[in-house]
């Protein structure tokens, strides 16, 4: 089976058109594939596992029985959460000695519980510590839109994209700071979703910034990343009510967000909103002159540099030599933020999110561009530190903003086949997620005539 949805996928194990265990041994050979991106898409692979409890769940569905709509079906993780016997690295070689993981993350549990089949752990960029996605521990995953030449995936959740878009697995699970679901799902032509933080537990990971980390799905569907998120989040298994999109309102921010858009992206994002003004969205270009300031707070260090530093330190003090140059000087520089610094962000974080969430409260949804670039080239960023700094500045900026509101965030393609992957980011204020799921149904299925057609 080719690229499906997890619907499509349950529906063909259903009908008995493939068993999971084939499903899995379909997986697995793509990933093994000399030709392919398995050996830098994956940290690890689950082979004999996953095999096992596709086979299992083989067996349970032959007695008419399926613990979710993931029954069976092959998920891959990214390599930041623990998963019981092995070391958690974290897309790190820093971390090699320290003891494997004696549980799994509750995440992980949730999933298995599910009838998941974990085909393995998933490269990301190095601590989660860059929207690029380069890795040179591992290698770097090659984008699936123009292959030859040798685009970034986006990250950090990078090999957790291509095992998603190289059929490697249906669905997986990722980690989002500052857009590290929704960048690689944008970039890549898939569905990212990051949740509000608080709903998904992250015990069991290896954080970045305990204040901004979310946990969600990256997947080929808005209903895919719906149901995925249910399970992990640990909420019923309801799927969104898809919303008319004729009188929803969605409001555009005109402040920062559409700067430096390159042509290809502009293009999309203007067709995109054409399209959903033409089936009835009403669209509102509105001032939030407050996104103009999350640049200044993070220029001081924010919260990411501080709380990185905060784990890494007796680590970095070790083994810092083994770090990549670009996570190690990041992490460094939360040693120059105080306490009082610290302290301050969170106290203005708070009242920026009140005033943001107060301007944007009459509308059902913020769109904006995912990302305001297509993917650049690997060979233009692996030795040019500052074309690299310069262009994860720019994939970061826009998904940031919504990680700093604690807020929800859906990433759908907006592109047309044969174009290079945009993203359209469809966001809401923090608990929103059904809300904005539901949105992003409706604006899905909108854009279809344009991602379906050539």
């Amino acid at each position: 089976m080719s690229e499906p949805t997890i619907a499509a996928a349950a529906k063909a194990l259903v009908r008995g058109d493939v068993t999971s265990r084939e499903m899995a041994s379909d997986a697995m050979e793509r990933s093994a594939d000399p030709a392919g991106e398995g050996s830098r898409a994956f940290v690890r692979r689950n082979d004999t596992r996953a095999i096992a409890m596709a086979e299992a769940s083989d067996l349970l569905r032959s007695t008419g029985r399926r613990r979710s709509v993931l029954e069976g079906l092959p998920i891959s993780v990214k390599d930041l959460f623990d998963i019981a016997g092995e070391t958690t690295s974290a897309g790190s070689t820093a971390l090699a000695r320290q003891p494997a993981a004696n549980a799994d993350a509750p995440v992980v549990r949730r999933l298995l519980a599910a009838g998941a089949v974990i085909v393995g752990t998933t490269n990301m960029s190095e601590f989660a510590f860059s929207g690029i996605g380069l890795n040179p521990h591992h290698g770097t995953p090659r984008n699936p839109f123009d292959r030859d030449t040798g685009r970034v995936p986006g990250g950090s959740s990078s090999g957790a994209a291509v095992s998603v878009s190289d059929g490697m697995a249906v669905a997986a699970i990722g980690t989002d700071t500052g857009g590290s679901i929704r960048i690689p799902a944008a970039l890549c032509g898939l569905t990212g979703f990051k949740p509000t933080a608080r709903r998904v537990s992250a015990e069991g990971v290896v954080p970045l910034s305990t204040s901004l980390d979310s946990i969600g799905p990256i997947a080929r569907s808005v209903a895919c990343c719906a149901a995925i998120d249910a399970i992990i989040a640990d909420d019923a298994p309801l799927p969104p009510f898809e919303q008319p999109l004729a009188g929803l309102r969605l409001a555009v921010p005109q402040t920062v967000v559409l700067a430096d858009m390159d042509r290809a992206v502009s293009a999309a994002f203007d067709r995109a909103l054409s399209l959903l003004s033409s089936a009835g969205a009403a669209i509102t270009d509105i001032e939030l002159p407050e996104l103009s300031e999350v640049a200044t707070i993070y220029a001081r260090g924010g919260l990411v540099a501080a709380e990185a530093y905060h784990w890494h330190r007796q680590l970095i003090a070790h083994v810092g030599e083994q770090y990549d140059p670009r996570v190690r000087v990041r992490i460094l520089r939360g040693r120059e933020v105080t306490a009082a610094d610290y302290i301050e962000t969170l106290a203005v974080r708070r009242l920026w999110q009140a005033r943001v969430e107060a301007k944007i409260a009459g509308y059902d949804a913020l769109i904006m561009p995912t990302v305001p670039i297509i993917a650049p080239t690997i060979a233009a960023l692996e030795g040019d530190d500052d074309a690299f700094f310069a262009a994860n500045g720019l994939v970061l900026r826009n998904p940031t903003m919504i990680n700093f509101l604690d807020g929800c965030a859906l990433s759908v393609p907006c592109h047309a086949p044969g174009e290079p992957p945009a993203g359209l980011m469809i966001a809401g204020a923090q608990m929103q997620d059904r809300k904005i799921l539901s949105v992003g149904l409706a604006i899905e299925a909108a854009l279809a005539s344009i991602t379906a057609a050539g």
